[in-house]
C-alpha cells in the first residue's frame, strides 16, 4: 500500500472514532436538558455554549495551525475535550452533576472543535496527493455523514438503557483510541512554518493571514459568499424539525427519519463525489450542489405530503458534498501551505456565526409566518446566489485545476 493510502486511513478512522464518539456525547446531552428542562432558553443556552466559543478561537487556532504541529494540535484538542468529559463524568458519577456543567462541557467541546477544524484542514495536503484531495474529502464527507446517522440512534438507545455519565465514558474512550492511533501509527512531517524556529508574533501572524486572504480576491469573493449562503441556509438546517412537528405532526419517528433520510443523502454524496471527482472546473460542481440545495429548499417549503418531503430532505443531503468538498479541494489546492490554517480559520469562524445569525433573524419570524414561506423565499434567494457564481471570471479562474508546474511550485 502507498504510504499516503495508509496515513489517510489511519487519520481518517482515527478522526471517525473521536467524532462518533464526541457526536453521541452532543446528541445526550441535547436530548437531556430537552427533557429535563423542556426550556426554550435553555436550549438557546446550549446551542450558544456550543458555538460561540469555536467562533472566537477559530482566527487565534488558525494562527496556531499555521505556527505549530497539526498533528499535535489535533491530538490537544482531542486530549482537552476527553479529559473535560471524564471530569463531568466522575462528577455526575457521584451525584454532583447539574444543567449548568454540561453548559460548561459544550463550550470547552466547541473550543476542541475550535481548534481541530482549521488543523484538519490544513493537514491534508500535507500526506494527501493534490490529484486525490477530492476523492479524500468525498470520503471524509461520506465518512462524517454514516457519522451522523448512527450517532443519533446510538445515543438515543444508550440513553433508554443507561445514565447520562456512562454514555460519557464512551467518548473518553473513543478519543483516547483516537490520540493512540494519531500519536503511534500516524507519521507526518510537520509543514515548514512548524519547523522553523523563527517564528512572527501572533498579532502580525493574524494580520499577514488577513494580508493573504485581501491579496488574493478568490478568496474574498468566496468568504462573502459563505457568509450570505450561511444566513439563508440556517431555516434549512434548524427550522424543518419545527415545520416537520406543526405541518406532518409530532410523532418522534417523523423527526427522526429526516435526519436520518438527510444522513443517508450525504453519504451518498459523498461516495458519488469520491468516485466521480466532480466537473474539471470546481466552480462548475459548487453550482451543481448550490442549485440542488436551493431547489431542495424550495421544495421543502411547498410540499403537502411527508413521503415526498423526506424524498426532497435526501436530495438535500446529497447536494451538500457536491457543494462542501470542491471548495475544500480548492482552497486545498491554492492555498500556499503556510497559510492554510489561517484561511480555514477564518471559513470555521464564518460557519460558527453566520447560521446562529441567520436563526436570531428566522427563529422569531418563524413564530410570525409560517416556516413554509421562510423556506421558499430563502431557497430562491440561494437558488439565484449560486448563479453569481458563474458570472465570478476570479472564481472560474481559481476553480480550475492545478497544473504539474503550479504543484511543483507549491
Amino acid at each position: 500500500m502507498e504510504r499516503w493510502k495508509k496515513d489517510t486511513a489511519l487519520f481518517l478512522g482515527s478522526q471517525s472514532l473521536s467524532l462518533f464518539g464526541s457526536s453521541l456525547v452532543q446528541y445526550a446531552i441535547m436530548w437531556y436538558i430537552t427533557l429535563e428542562t423542556k426550556s426554550g432558553v435553555m436550549m438557546t443556552l446550549s446551542i450558544l455554549c456550543g458555538f460561540l466559543p469555536a467562533l472566537f478561537l477559530s482566527p487565534v487556532a488558525g494562527v496556531w495551525a499555521d505556527r505549530y504541529n497539526r498533528k499535535h494540535l489535533i491530538i490537544l484538542a482531542d486530549g482537552m475535550i476527553a479529559l473535560t468529559t471524564l471530569v463531568l463524568a466522575l462528577l455526575f458519577l457521584f451525584g454532583k452533576g447539574s444543567i449548568w456543567l454540561l453548559f460548561v462541557m459544550s463550550a470547552v467541546r466547541s473550543m476542541g472543535t475550535g481548534i481541530q477544524t482549521p488543523a484538519i484542514g490544513a493537514i491534508l495536503p500535507q500526506f494527501v496527493p493534490l490529484d486525490k484531495l477530492t476523492r479524500v474529502n468525498g470520503i471524509n464527507s461520506m465518512i462524517q455523514s454514516a457519522v451522523m446517522l448512527l450517532s443519533p440512534m446510538a445515543s438515543g438507545a444508550l440513553l433508554t438503557m443507561t445514565a447520562l455519565e456512562n454514555i460519557f465514558f464512551v467518548d473518553v474512550v473513543t478519543a483516547a483510541l483516537a490520540i493512540f492511533i494519531l500519536g503511534n501509527f500516524f507519521h507526518v512531517t510537520a509543514h515548514k512554518k512548524a519547523l522553523s524556529q523563527e517564528k512572527d508574533g501572533y498579532w502580525k501572524d493574524f494580520l499577514l493571514g488577513l494580508a493573504y486572504i485581501r491579496n488574493h480576491s478568490f478568496l474574498v469573493r468566496l468568504y462573502i459568499f459563505f457568509s450570505l449562503y450561511f444566513v439563508m441556509l440556517a431555516p434549512a438546517a434548524f427550522l424543518t424539525p419545527l415545520q416537520v412537528a406543526r405541518s406532518f405532526g409530532e410523532d418522534v419517528w417523523r423527526l427522526t427519519l429526516i435526519e436520518i433520510a438527510f444522513s443517508v443523502g450525504m453519504m451518498v454524496g459523498g461516495a458519488w463525489i469520491a468516485s466521480w471527482g466532480g466537473f474539471r472546473n470546481r466552480i462548475h460542481t459548487v453550482v451543481l450542489g448550490g442549485l440542488f440545495i436551493g431547489f431542495s429548499t424550495v421544495a421543502l417549503g411547498v410540499i403537502p405530503y411527508f413521503a415526498i418531503y423526506t424524498g426532497f430532505m435526501v436530495l438535500t443531503g446529497l447536494a451538500v458534498p457536491f457543494f462542501n468538498t470542491p471548495c475544500m479541494v480548492m482552497i486545498q489546492e491554492k492555498v500556499e501551505e503556510d497559510f492554510l490554517g489561517r484561511v480555514f480559520g477564518v471559513i470555521s469562524m464564518i460557519s460558527a456565526s453566520m447560521m446562529p445569525l441567520g436563526m436570531m433573524i428566522f427563529g422569531p419570524l418563524a413564530d410570525i409566518v409560517p416556516i413554509e414561506m421562510l423556506l421558499v423565499c430563502t431557497g430562491i434567494v440561494l437558488f439565484i446566489q449560486t448563479f453569481f457564481l458563474m458570472g465570478s471570471k476570479v472564481l472560474l479562474e481559481a476553480g480550475e485545476p492545478v497544473t504539474p508546474f503550479q504543484e511543483t511550485k507549491r
